[in-house]
């Protein structure tokens, strides 16, 4: 076996996505963590944080490095909109919402735009979402999405938000009542309302 083998057998039981401080808890040696880097056996997602080549591939791994820089953060608004695919817009950046007076980190790589959102209202909605490797992220729910995407409309435009409730509504299973349920929670009934009722005429 060699070397380079046998770090990554070494890597493997940390899971295909690590970090640094994690790779060295386990015996790792900077040199042999920057060699199996250069060589291409781990991709270097983001500062820090590392991916096992063997699992190149996964989806949404994106979301999946910058929650790991951001362990308290969630997806939201046009990366929520595109993974719930309420929209055929391609976000150029990963949007992370994070707790108000909680750290806001600065993520380069992947391109990554921090919106603070309210600690007291930040849990509503909030779920974990994981792939059969056990890697995984917080995303806002399907309803808060939109209403998030209300909320936030001066940044994501009107059009944007009304076509995401739009296609939302013409999901199996839809819920308008949680929607306005949590547009009340965070208090952006009234334009939600309005256009749940133009939708819906």
């Amino acid at each position: 076996m060699s070397s380079g083998q046998a770090v990554v057998e070494r890597l493997r039981p940390l899971g295909p996505v690590f970090r640094a401080r994690e790779a060295v808890g386990a015996g790792i040696s900077w040199r042999d963590l920057y060699g199996a880097r250069d060589t291409g056996l781990v991709i270097e997602l983001s500062r820090g944080l590392y991916q096992l080549r063997e699992s190149a591939g996964l989806d949404q791994i994106d979301f999946v490095a910058v929650c790991a820089r951001a362990p308290r953060g969630m997806i939201c608004l046009r990366s929520a909109l595109a993974y719930w695919d309420l929209s055929d817009e391609i976000p150029d950046r990963v949007d992370l919402a994070v707790p108000s007076g909680t750290h806001r980190p600065r993520i380069d790589h992947p391109p990554t735009c921090v919106h603070v959102f309210l600690a007291t209202s930040f849990d509503l909605g909030k779920i974990r979402v994981e792939d059969r490797h056990g890697v995984g992220f917080a995303v806002t729910d399907i309803e808060r999405t939109v209403v998030d995407c209300f909320r936030a409309r001066h940044q994501v435009g009107d059009d944007l938000a009304v076509g995401g409730l739009r296609r939302y509504l013409r999901t199996l299973g839809a819920k308008p009542a949680r929607v306005l349920e949590l547009a009340s929670s965070l208090r952006v009934r009234t334009p939600v309302l309005q256009a749940l009722r133009i939708l819906q005429e």
